[in-house]
């Protein structure tokens, strides 16, 4: 099923989901966010802010070298490694803590690993702008629909070479040049002026590499699944996040008239559709 977006969303509060088979207060509903490559807990600040001021608690995680993050991506040369600080987050978690995990572009691949792991722990799984594989970079295919292809752009990355001239680059960022242009083209000038301040290199290496096993493939089926789809992408383009959708098809799609990067572009909009994922009955069946 897919969803477009309301051009207003309303406000949910209790009283609109009392009664239904799935109502949890809204304060006891918990926002993970989990940023892409290169960014940090700092790119959801708009969505932070709107929730908090509807009552659901939010947590911003930092991956290793994203964010306030001390790491240099160079040096992070494996997806166990990078995805580190969320894994630390979901495993400190109370046992009876369940979360609603949401991951942008690359963020996928770090919540997908985190379903693997810590189902119990996981109520929804939202996935915006995001690569969705289930068992992450295994296959060919897997490469082609996941990976972004920006050749149309011409030299978009600044490459870092952490083990050396000679081996595959370890991490990459897009020029400052083409930032706004490529991942942020509707999205407000204040935001992509900050953006192009705070983003990082992204650890390319650790990233490409992360592949997750079928031991605990039952587990990841536990978590229901909803996408987020950005019409006017040039980063992950539609044609790339539809099949990623028909591989391993959630249980539903919404649409957003937006960018790669609708925490900015369409703030409100994405706020709504959060909601409406977290006050629906997310179950598949």
């Amino acid at each position: 099923m897919t969803v477009k977006a309301e051009k207003a969303i309303g406000v949910v509060d209790d009283d609109d989901l009392r009664g239904t088979s799935t109502f949890i207060p809204l304060k006891q509903q918990h926002f993970v966010l989990v940023h892409g490559v290169g960014g940090g807990g700092w790119c959801w600040y708009k969505m932070r802010c709107l929730m908090e001021n509807s009552g659901y608690k939010v947590s911003c995680i930092d991956l290793k070298s994203g964010g306030i993050g001390q790491s240099d991506a160079d040096s992070v040369l494996s997806f166990d490694d990078y995805n580190k600080p969320l894994l630390d987050f979901m495993s400190a978690l109370p046992k009876n803590e369940q979360v609603i995990l949401v991951g942008h572009s690359a963020g996928g691949l770090s919540v997908t690993q985190a379903c693997h792991k810590f189902a119990n722990k996981i109520r929804l799984a939202v996935y915006v702008a995001a690569t969705m594989l289930k068992l992450g970079f295994r296959t060919e295919d897997d490469l082609k629909t996941g990976v972004p292809d920006l050749s149309e752009f011409g030299d978009v990355y600044e490459l870092g070479f952490g083990l050396g001239h000679d081996k595959p680059p370890t991490s990459a960022v897009v020029k400052k040049e083409l930032q706004r242009k490529i991942i942020y083209h509707m999205s407000p000038h204040e935001d992509s002026t900050l953006a192009a301040m705070l983003l990082k290199p992204g650890p390319m290496l650790a990233l490409n590499n992360a592949q997750f096993t079928e031991d605990d493939s039952d587990e990841v089926e536990k978590v229901p699944r909803v996408y987020i789809r950005t019409k006017h992408d040039k980063v992950v383009k539609p044609e790339q996040q539809d099949a990623m959708i028909k591989r391993w098809s959630p249980c539903t799609v919404y649409e957003l008239d937006s960018d790669h990067s609708p925490f900015f572009s369409a703030p409100f909009l994405l706020f709504g559709l959060l909601i409406k994922a977290a006050a629906s009955d997310v179950g598949c069946n």
